[in-house]
């Protein structure tokens, strides 16, 4: 669960509904400086699909009680984040290969980067056996993918890199865009030539954000999402549940441009 705060209280925004974002700004990828996406419908659905494994949670979330709202993804028990990251890419095998493996990797990255020393023990254990297991999946995703001559382009490691950091771009950028981080910064967007970070801004209007340098073929991209809303503190979990389920829906609708 994402939760966009304003004055007005929070925007409950599903994980999947975030990725769903993250797949509009994969469809608009792309120019001369950033390139193009290849295999295009495949890496536009890992975008989508890459928080699957929250679907049925964030219909039923789970409360904290010292602000009084839903838990946000960055709130979630260890151990109910891991399986989550376990079960999501392996229930997408039931859609294509490619798409488990870059969603894979994306949860592997999370996990990776993090600095396991200065973790209780059993914390370190668990994300050590939590990345040796997806270690061990990806490279039997990757054999499978090789070993398929329709698949076997697709599954060139300086390719799969690239599509791997271009979905971590879009899930940072579909990030900052729900939860109005601004500024910001992308680190290590994917370009036709190498890497380069992409700045966030706010843009020209009220629902509008700048996006330096600008990645996307087209003069602007309009995105958007919905999410639930709550008021800002919830007394109790029956509180909250109650007040859940009876939320009204809103859409979320932003404009992004170049900088000026």
């Amino acid at each position: 669960m994402l939760l966009r705060e304003d004055d007005r209280g929070v925007l409950a925004i599903g994980q999947p509904a975030h990725a769903a974002l993250s797949g509009q700004l994969a469809r608009a990828w792309g120019n001369e400086q950033f390139g193009t996406v290849e295999p295009f419908e495949q890496v536009c659905l890992a975008a989508e699909q890459h928080d699957v494994g929250w679907s049925m949670l964030d219909l039923d979330p789970s409360f904290n009680p010292e602000v009084g709202r839903p838990r946000s993804f960055l709130e979630m028990p260890l151990s109910v984040h891991l399986d989550l990251w376990r079960r999501g890419p392996r229930s997408l095998l039931s859609q294509d290969r490619y798409v488990a493996l870059l969603v894979s990797l994306h949860g592997w990255r999370l996990y990776e980067r993090r600095d396991l020393g200065r973790l209780p023990r059993s914390h370190a254990e668990a994300i050590r056996r939590y990345l040796a297991d997806q270690r061990s999946f990806q490279a039997e995703l990757l054999a499978s993918l090789q070993a398929d001559a329709q698949t076997a382009g697709w599954a060139d490691e300086r390719l799969v890199e690239r599509n791997s950091l271009l979905l971590w771009t879009w899930d940072y950028v579909s990030l900052a865009l729900c939860l109005d981080w601004t500024p910001a910064t992308a680190k290590r967007a994917p370009t036709r030539a190498g890497t380069v970070d992409i700045r966030i801004s706010s843009g020209t209007g009220a629902a509008a954000t700048q996006l330096d340098p600008w990645p996307f073929a087209t003069e602007s991209v309009t995105v958007r999402t919905e999410g639930r809303r709550l008021p800002a503190r919830c007394e109790s979990e029956e509180d909250m549940r109650r007040k859940f389920a009876l939320a009204p829906w809103e859409s979320l609708e932003l404009r992004l441009e170049p900088a000026a």
